[in-house]
Formats: structure tokens, sequence, C-alpha cells
């Protein structure tokens, strides 16, 4: 019986440790294209420059919907500064779905389309689990994936979620200003 027992922990260990690996971070963000309502793809390289926040959703899940609404707080505060928010749905008919989704919740930020496995393949997700949602990407103004949180994680409590996204955001819009200043001290130390 503590055979039987010691193998089922070394295999959940191993498929812990699996899922971990598969989420590397920090790593460059691959090409992604979002379907969007009305047939031109949004590509997230065209953001290239601006820190990016990406939110995979489900149209119709409660969870989702609470978090557009703070997103578009967000967008709207944060816009100004570099951030850009770019929701994609991936229920399945989602090019359905998306336009009411739209409709009803009112983003002031683009939401568009991908499938489930483009956007597990994104997020380096183990396809042996479940991925929850929303999961959100955070993108440096690089093009490179600094931090990545599932719907189950506790990055979205109610009573925090706020501000855990302020401060991934944050961080981001930080890192992309150090960067900027390095690089027009060097270039100014060339001139």
């Amino acid at each position: 019986m503590s055979i039987r027992r010691g193998l089922r922990t070394l295999l959940a260990v191993g498929l812990m440790a699996a899922a971990m690996a598969a989420m590397e971070l920090p790593r460059k963000a691959a090409a992604l294209s979002i379907g969007m309502p009305g047939g031109k793809p949004l590509q997230i390289s065209s953001f290239r420059g601006k820190a990016v926040l990406l939110a995979f959703i489900l149209t119709t899940c409660p969870h989702c919907q609470y978090t557009t609404g703070i997103l578009n707080q967000l967008q709207a505060e944060y816009g100004p500064r570099g951030l850009q928010i770019v929701g994609a749905a991936v229920d399945q008919g989602a090019e359905m779905l998306v336009p009411g989704f739209l409709q009803r919740f009112g983003p002031i930020f683009p939401v568009g389309f991908v499938s489930y496995d483009t956007s597990a393949e994104f997020l380096q997700h183990d396809p042996k689990l479940i991925m929850h949602v929303p999961a959100l990407v955070f993108i440096d103004r690089q093009g490179i994936i600094r931090a990545e949180y599932e719907g189950d994680d506790k990055f979205f409590s109610e009573d925090v979620q706020q501000k855990n996204l302020r401060q991934q955001i944050e961080k981001l819009l930080h890192s992309g200003e150090a960067t900027r200043k390095t690089q027009a001290a060097k270039t100014a130390g060339k001139n």
C-alpha cells in the first residue's frame, strides 16, 4: 500500500514539475494573431513598444466578465502611460459570441477570438491540465512575457485582484521606462 502511495506522490510531483517547467518565465512572446469582429486579425506584435496585458477569456464566464470590468478601468487609467490591454475569447464558437460580449460589457480595449488550442500553446500550458480562465499574460515593451496567471490562482481573489493587477502593470511600465532611459543614455554617450 505504501509503495502505491509513494508512486502516486512521485507522479503528482512529476506532473507539477512538468507544468511549472512548461511556463518558463521570462520568455519571448510567441507570434499571436487574434481574429477580430469585422475580419482583420490583430497581431500582438503590433503593440511592440507598449506594455501589453493579454487576457484569454470565455465570454460566458462570470469571473472573466468581472475581470473585464476591472480591465476597462485599468485601460482608461494606464493607457496614456503606454499600457494596451487586449482580450481574446477562447469559447467554442467565439467568433459568433464576441459581438454580443462587446455590446454587453463595452470594453474600451480590443477583444477578439482565438482557439483554445492556440491560447494554450501561447501560454505554454501543459495539455494534460485544465486551463482556468481568465488567463492573463503581462508582456513588456520589448515583447517579453514577464508574468502570467490563470483563473485558479490566488492572484484573482476578489479582495486583491485589482491591487495585484496594478502591481503587475506598474512593474511592466517601470521596466520599460528603465530600459528606455538606459538606451537613451547609451545613445547620448555615443554622440
